[in-house]
């Protein structure tokens, strides 16, 4: 159902890609995404529909994640890319039509926003209970659910005015005294239009699609409240911290619940936000909670791979993002970001480790002897470079090899050689 559901977006989607991309005779830059009059009007041509059908299959497309958006222009999204050979891709592009279902279908503009915003965030709990009811519900059930979860979120919110309350302007009615019979059925079309219902009749019925969505939402949301460590409702930075002393399985466990608790789009980011901070560990950590992400974090982990502080961990978690054994993921660095590597994690170590963690830490450098890391090290350019070897020297048994790693520490310090 997914995959017919999505098959037009998918056809524009790829028309685009085989059309558009840079050297294409006729390919042009659209400007935020979207489509210019003659590239629309080509598309209809070439596939045989109306503009006004390339335009709102385009339009779905870039809601389920088959185009992306990077500034001034459009490209073809993970999903597009797994289209022929992963369910799944097809899935999450759903889901992810599913979830933007207001964005798929106008709101109605006589309406106050508020109105609009109440409604929207009192859906979730409609959707629960056509799930729980396993057949057609009549619109008047709804209505009545969905009033008593509107007047909840406001009771929530504690809407009761202080002071002299102004004159409500005609064009811009207050959000309670909107009536919500006209914005549930404003929803259950929206939603009826990316396929999670039937709606007709004066009674709505959720799709099997439909269905599966809200069992997984549901699902979410109890994963989300077994939070082990309870960091679910941090930051990206203070949840990473809280995962630090943890074992691995565990940080798995709490990296699933985080990133269950918010989208995948806003969670991605937060974490390479926390990545290009200054603790390395974080750095590391925030790469572990992107591998639990998996294939819809790749276009923003690739976008960040030409940034110097991210190039070694970026380019890993894309080796095995692609199918490389980890154990051998290291094959695809340069000398140079091997070694920029070995000081950054050097650095969380000395930062959060202990001495003896620090002095195997040597054991994987890529250099073969200790005067070689040395050089390489120097040269690379760390910015924590003179701290990590003041460290290992402090830390290191071997009083020869730890004045020669203090008189390298001395030399980048210095500038000399």
């Amino acid at each position: 159902m997914a995959r017919s559901g999505l098959a037009a977006a998918a056809r524009v989607a790829h028309w685009a890609d085989a059309a558009l991309r840079p050297g294409r005779d006729g390919a042009s830059p659209d400007g935020k995404g979207t489509l210019s009059d003659a590239t629309a009007e080509r598309a209809a041509r070439d596939l045989g529909l109306t503009v006004a059908q390339v335009r709102a299959d385009w339009d779905t497309a870039r809601l389920a994640g088959l185009v992306e958006v990077h500034g001034d222009s459009a490209r073809p999204g993970w999903r597009l890319r797994a289209w022929d050979r992963d369910d799944s891709a097809v899935l999450r592009g759903w889901v992810a039509l599913f979830d933007a279902w207001s964005l798929a279908h106008p709101e109605p503009e006589q309406h106050a926003h508020g109105a609009v915003s109440d409604v929207v965030s009192a859906l979730p709990q409609v959707l629960s209970f056509l799930q729980l009811s396993a057949g057609p519900v009549p619109m008047e059930q709804l209505l009545d659910l969905l009033e008593q979860r509107v007047t909840e979120l406001r009771t929530e919110r504690c809407e009761i005015p202080y002071g002299p309350r102004p004159e409500p302007l005609p064009a811009a009615p207050p959000a309670e005294d909107t009536p919500l019979a006209p914005l549930l059925d404003w929803a259950l079309h929206a939603l009826a239009s990316v396929g999670a219902l039937t709606y007709g009749d004066g009674q709505a019925t959720l799709t099997p699609l439909g269905n599966w969505a809200v069992w997984v939402k549901l699902e979410q949301i109890c994963v989300a409240a077994q939070s082990p460590a309870g960091n679910i409702e941090q930051a990206a930075e203070d949840m990473l911290r809280g995962c630090a002393q943890l074992r691995p399985n565990a940080a798995r466990d709490e990296y699933r619940a985080w990133l269950a608790a918010r989208p995948v789009g806003s969670a991605v980011t937060e974490l390479l936000g926390a990545a290009r901070g200054d603790d390395a560990l974080l750095r590391g950590l925030a790469f572990e909670a992107l591998r639990v992400v998996g294939a819809p974090a790749e276009p923003d982990v690739r976008a960040v791979a030409d940034e110097p502080t991210l190039r070694p961990y970026a380019l890993l978690w894309l080796a095995e993002h692609d199918g490389i054994d980890p154990e051998d993921a290291h094959e695809v660095l340069t000398r140079e970001e091997a070694t920029w590597l070995w000081v950054d994690t050097a650095a969380a170590v000395a930062d959060h480790g202990e001495a003896p963690m620090l002095v195997r830490h040597l054991e994987s450098a890529v250099q073969p002897t200790v005067p070689m890391l040395l050089d390489e090290v120097r040269a690379v350019g760390h910015p924590r470079t003179v701290q990590v070897l003041v460290a290992l020297a402090a830390a290191h048994p071997d009083p020869a090899l730890a004045k020669a790693v203090r008189r390298a520490a001395f030399q980048v310090h210095t500038g000399g050689s």
